[in-house]
């Protein structure tokens, strides 16, 4: 029995960690693109004809279409987006009301309305109140990417375990993730199965989704 090759889906997908509102546009992200354009770049079609590939082919999926039109990928982008909205509201929130602050205080020292001594107090106290601010926008940063990872590597392990699955009937010689043009800089599209792995993908999602509720 022939063995998936998932070293690229795996690189591709963990290698593109950010994604949602200001971060989705970092490090190569590989999700969420649109994938004509990405094929279109490549010389590969978007939408594959028919597959022919047969057993012992070497075939490719396109992983831009995979990420954007697999059911998972969609529901756990949306959940993603909805803790990064919230993590950012507060970090905004507390931003806001320390500017407030800094600026409340730095005109009652430009009017001359408090002592040297107070003014000195009372800016010890903002420098630590800013420090303290900047440790906590960090932190919530970190938690941003930790979850941004933990998303990816979901995706990866589900993509992996069906293609694994998939190939033991298929029995290709390997299958390769192809985006933006790499590995797969042309390719016959007869064997682009990105199609059908796409519908076993979303079937076997929802499938497994309806036994949970």
């Amino acid at each position: 029995m022939k063995n998936v090759n998932t070293i690229s889906i795996v690189s591709l997908i963990v290698g593109g960690l950010s994604l949602c509102l200001a971060v989705f546009a970092t490090v190569k992200y590989i999700g969420f693109t649109h994938g004509s354009e990405s094929a279109q770049v490549s010389g590969v079609s978007g939408a594959a004809a028919d597959t022919t590939a047969n057993k012992g082919d070497i075939v490719y999926i396109q992983l831009d279409r995979i990420l954007q039109e697999y059911d998972m990928a969609n529901d756990l982008r949306s959940v993603v987006e909805t803790k990064v909205q919230n993590i950012q509201a507060e970090v905004d929130r507390r931003g806001r009301k320390l500017e407030g602050e800094i600026r409340s205080f730095q005109e009652k020292v430009s009017k001359g309305l408090i002592t040297r001594s107070s003014a000195e107090v009372q800016g010890q106290e903002l420098q630590k109140q800013e420090a303290e601010f900047n440790n906590y926008a960090a932190q919530k940063q970190n938690e941003i990417n930790e979850e941004q990872v933990v998303m990816m590597n979901q995706l990866a392990d589900a993509i992996k375990t069906f293609l694994d699955k998939y190939n033991e009937e298929k029995q290709y010689a390997m299958i390769l993730t192809n985006q933006g043009g790499s590995p797969v800089i042309t390719g016959d599209e007869a064997l682009d199965i990105t199609d059908d792995v796409l519908a076993g993908l979303n079937e076997e999602y929802v499938k497994n989704k309806n036994k949970k509720d």
